[in-house]
């Protein structure tokens, strides 16, 4: 079996270097981008299997690229990641990105974030589930 790719993109420097820090051993690979414009390059050059983002950034939010990335890469799971608890916002994100999960701000890494990421590693190759 491939190893897997995730991307995490977040405008935050300080949530990419604890993700770094913090994912180091996990069972698969790990890019970063701190914007959605950088997530996109990463997207046309790299295999990736599930894309982490932050809802509010700059230029382009989450929301924007999770739905370029469904259009695009239609396969790719998308997980949210952001400290936005407004039902609307959390509604909006799910209907219109086809969001596979979301992740609160802020999170536990070993309790909420690892978790999450690993159980959505377990239907990446699933070809039946519409993501």
């Amino acid at each position: 079996m491939d190893k897997k790719t995730v991307l995490f993109v977040d405008d935050d420097p300080f949530v990419l270097e604890t993700l770094k820090v913090g994912l180091i051993g996990e069972p698969y690979e790990r890019l970063f981008a701190n914007s959605a414009h950088e997530a996109l390059q990463l997207l046309e050059t790299e295999r990736v299997h599930i894309v982490v983002s932050d809802l509010r950034m700059p230029e382009m939010n989450g929301l924007e690229l999770l739905q370029i990335i469904r259009q695009k890469w239609p396969s790719v799971f998308r997980i949210v990641l952001s400290g936005q608890t407004q039902v609307s916002t959390l509604l909006h994100a799910i209907n219109n990105g086809h969001i596979y999960k979301f992740i609160v701000k802020p999170w536990a890494l070993e309790d909420d974030f690892k978790p999450a990421i690993r159980e959505a590693l377990k239907y990446v190759d699933t070809p039946f589930l519409q993501h």
